[in-house]
């Protein structure tokens, strides 16, 4: 009896968010990235159009789904971020190095983050100025090759970025976080819905529909069901204990559940609207989307230059990609906070001004890849890449995520989260959380991790 008291008084000491929109608000900011944007799409349009967005809502039910629910109830019943809640949960042993491994995916994360995010804030002034109104795409091209093969513009919009972060996060939950996501958050939708009109409307974009929603269940195989399990997990963010330091700002007056619900709804909801505005324009003007950067910083802006009144949407399309990139780098900053607040017990302003420091300088480090630290190569690829897409997306989140639910599933049991997961108002999950965060999540974990790391192929 004594775990729920403390975990109770811990709570109430704790800073919370005023209410339940604003922590839904909060979480589906840090959901809603660029992972939504120039990946999700680009999956839907090369897997079967509908019938693969029928498998990713079935991923996020079954495997992403159920993580992000346990990361929510460990940080409301412990009320401590991810390390000092593993210590909490299980005393005198060493699971909490899962935390401490999350907390260096998070540093490293947040470091190629916002130096990709500060390039959206230099490509909203771009269009603001009209600097590629009316360029072809070689032009556009040649553009974003001097642009990011510059040390003094890769360095100071990477420093941007930062700092508006860093200054939200000072403020702490209810002055920073929770203020600056409920407003971004509902502007955001505006501006997303706005863009997917203008695109539907485009003289041919219905081609782009065509490809973009009908379903094609014979593109459906083993590889798309991989693809929709990995999109589910990386979209809502979960893996590394992060969304566990949002839970511990979380009253106890609704179920987690049903939080869960709200916050996988409102990231679908954003990436499927993401793909109506990147299809119909890409076909009504005959230009092939791809995914990454290349479409966000050459394909999208090849588009606007093209368009009637292509900057006025260009910088719409550029503030909305600004909030989706600054609430997601809020909440990364803000678990990795956590832990030096909980752990280290680091005043906050103290703690973030560090954790700026550092991410700036590893920052540099990865932005400089693209132009004087070109030529250093790990494993065939550039620094940026292997950090991204090997270290951190490969390796350490998905291997946090099974480690996680392992424990939880077999060590812990699933009935320690249960009642913490069904306390309140809202829909109440027993069987179903048991289920597949004891089996179903480990076993699609287990092959989503060995396909990463190229053990086995489909």
């Amino acid at each position: 009896m004594g775990e729920p008291s403390n975990s109770l008084q811990n709570q109430q000491q704790r800073e919370q968010f005023g209410s339940r929109i604003s922590f839904v608000l909060a979480s589906m900011g840090g959901a809603i990235g660029l992972g939504n944007i120039w990946k999700f799409p680009y999956l839907v349009g090369r897997h079967g159009g509908a019938a693969f967005i029928v498998v990713y809502l079935i991923a996020l039910l079954l495997v992403s789904g159920p993580v992000l629910m346990t990361e929510y109830a460990i940080g409301r019943k412990t009320g401590a971020s991810y390390t000092t809640a593993l210590k909490k949960l299980l005393p005198g042993k060493k699971w909490y190095l899962l935390g401490i491994i999350g907390v260096i995916s998070l540093v490293l994360t947040l470091s190629f983050y916002c130096g990709i995010a500060g390039w959206t804030v230099a490509y909203l002034f771009k269009s603001i100025t009209g600097a590629y109104n009316g360029m072809s795409g070689d032009e556009i091209t040649t553009m974003f090759g001097n642009f990011t093969a510059n040390p003094f513009q890769m360095i100071l919009w990477l420093a941007v970025m930062l700092l508006i972060t860093t200054f939200i996060v000072l403020r702490g939950v209810k002055g920073g976080i929770e203020k600056v996501c409920n407003v971004l958050l509902p502007i955001m939708f505006v501006m997303i819905i706005f863009l997917a009109i203008r695109s539907i409307l485009l003289p041919g974009a219905e081609k782009g529909l065509e490809f973009y929603l009908i379903p094609d269940f014979s593109s459906l195989d083993a590889e798309a069901v991989m693809a929709a399990i990995g999109q589910g997990f990386f979209s809502l963010g979960v893996g590394c204990g992060n969304l566990v330091i949002y839970g511990s700002y979380l009253d106890r007056k609704k179920t987690i559940g049903s939080s869960t619900l709200m916050v996988g709804i409102g990231d679908t909801s954003a990436a499927v609207l993401f793909g109506l505005i990147i299809f119909p324009a890409a076909f009504a003007f005959n230009i092939e989307a791809g995914m990454g950067p290349p479409l966000v910083f050459i394909t999208l802006p090849t588009i606007f230059a093209q368009m009637n009144l292509g900057m006025v949407f260009a910088t719409v399309f550029f503030i909305m990609l600004f909030f989706a990139c600054l609430t997601s780098t809020i909440c990364i900053m803000e678990a990795i906070v956590g832990y030096f607040v909980d752990e280290l017990k680091m005043n906050r302003k103290i703690s973030t001004w560090i954790i700026a420091g550092v991410v700036f300088v590893i920052g540099t480090f990865l932005m400089m890849s693209f132009g004087p630290l070109s030529h250093i190569s790990i494993f065939g690829s550039n620094i940026f890449d292997f950090v991204n897409d090997t270290l951190v997306s490969a390796i350490l989140l998905p291997l946090g995520a099974l480690l996680m639910v392992i424990l939880v599933g077999w060590i812990l049991k699933p009935k320690t989260l249960l009642e913490e997961i069904n306390i309140g108002d809202g829909i109440k999950f027993n069987r179903y959380y048991s289920i597949t965060i004891k089996f179903i999540a480990p076993i699609a974990l287990v092959f989503m991790f060995l396909q990463l790391v190229g053990i086995i192929k489909f």
